[in-house]
């Protein structure tokens, strides 16, 4: 925001509803956690491991709750995405396009990702074909979006909430059937390795866990909920808007920590749920290490009763993440490049990379484990900037991150990093 403007106060009518109305957007972006990335990560380490990792999924959960509300503040405070924001930061053409060209890879790999999750969710359960998979997920997401386009932000939330009650169910039904071991449990709370293996799967769980288009996609979100009736005014506009104004920021911040708590308690419960099922039901089994030999330990070892929910818990991820991550790229162009294409068209587009692999008989877990590499290419592009921005009184005015906020984001990204950075260099190098 402009250094000699503050943001005018709504009109009367434009004033936020009940706070129980102003959640949303963060159980929206909060699918990210949830998709099919995260199930392959969690359920290996589980499966490989026992309880070893449960600390590493409870660390990147509270890393996860710090990086999402500072991109939903920045969306309620400013009335932009980060995406947005960055656009009008990055005056030279060429590093704008740098910026964008990497955000898009990454946010196509995301999305290869949750096509391929969908359409083997759709082989384990109806044995559809993975190409046929692949379209349906795609046709399904195309819907969703249609959703978002035509009827705005609230109804698309609506169906996407929905998604992930399915998928709650789904991957934690199991952990009420067959439940984990509680001194096993407890003991996975203390931080430690055990060979290079733990730390690869370390860096996986935590890469599937906080990513770029996730922290986009939130900023997007809370600008479309809250930031829409945001317009600009002179400094010395009256003192009575202004407090209004604050006032306003104030409630919806209030809101959007809670939004982002529930959205994490949510996501958090689900991946540790999944580990902890591996962990209980699936240790030493050969094959786990796939979205398909998981599934068929889950019908041995459990019944077809739990595998089943498991393939519609990763059917409806698929379905969900694959439609906020379209969501994401859409803002990404949009915000860097100043170009919009309707989103159904860029759905078709962006389908074509993960319809060509499943096509050419691409091995499903081998795909994911690429995608996963390449969005840890994409993390520091994305936390860095958010840290650096919200702690600007420049751009936040006196919504700017407190010292202590800005040191723990600063953590957070460096630890972040320097696991994705091992992640790279293990999958590269093939340790």
């Amino acid at each position: 925001m402009p250094k000699n403007l503050t943001v005018d106060a709504p009109t009367a009518s434009a004033a936020p509803p009940r706070s129980l109305w102003l959640l949303g957007p963060a159980l929206v972006a909060g699918v990210a956690y949830l998709d099919p990335g995260n199930v392959a990560s969690n359920m290996t380490a589980g499966a490989q491991y026992g309880y070893l990792l449960v600390w590493i999924v409870l660390a990147g959960n509270v890393m996860a709750w710090l990086i999402q509300y500072l991109s939903a503040k920045l969306g309620v405070v400013t009335g932009q995405s980060l995406p947005e924001v960055l656009g009008t930061r990055l005056r030279n053409r060429w590093g704008r396009r740098a910026y964008w060209l990497q955000a898009e890879l990454v946010a196509m790999a995301t999305d290869l990702a949750e096509v391929i999750g969908g359409a083997v969710a759709l082989n384990l359960l109806f044995d559809v074909p993975l190409l046929l998979g692949g379209l349906i997920t795609g046709a399904v997401s195309m819907i969703l979006l249609a959703v978002q386009s035509r009827r705005g932000a609230r109804p698309f939330e609506f169906v996407i909430v929905g998604l992930m009650v399915i998928i709650t169910v789904g991957f934690l039904a199991g952990v009420f059937i067959a439940p984990p071991d509680a001194a096993g449990v407890v003991s996975g709370i203390v931080p430690r390795f055990e060979g290079t293996g733990s730390v690869l799967l370390a860096a996986s769980i935590l890469g599937a866990t906080i990513m770029p288009h996730a922290i986009y996609a939130h900023s997007a979100l809370s600008r479309d909920r809250f930031g829409a009736n945001s317009r600009t005014r002179p400094a010395d506009a009256a003192a009575e808007a202004a407090r209004t104004e604050t006032s306003r920021i104030r409630r919806l911040l209030t809101a959007t920590r809670w939004d982002v708590t529930i959205a994490m308690i949510i996501a958090g419960s689900v991946n540790l749920g999944i580990l902890l099922l591996a962990a209980a039901n699936l240790a030493g089994v050969d094959g786990t290490d796939s979205l398909e030999g998981a599934h068929a330990a889950l019908t041995a070892g459990l019944g077809p009763v739990v595998a089943t929910f498991f393939a519609v818990g990763l059917l409806a991820s698929g379905l969900a993440s694959t439609s906020v991550g379209a969501y994401a790229g859409a803002e990404i162009m949009h915000g860097l490049l100043h170009v919009r294409i309707p989103l159904l068209a860029r759905r078709l587009i962006t389908l074509i990379p993960a319809l060509l692999i499943l096509g050419v008989g691409v091995d499903p877990t081998l795909a994911l484990v690429l995608s996963q590499v390449v969005l840890s290419f994409g993390i520091p592009f994305a936390l860095i900037p958010l840290v650096a921005l919200t702690a600007q009184r420049r751009t936040l005015g006196p919504w700017a991150n407190r010292a202590w906020t800005t040191a723990s984001g600063f953590v957070a990204s460096v630890l972040l990093i320097a696991l994705n950075g091992a992640l790279l260099w293990l999958v590269l190098t093939g340790a």
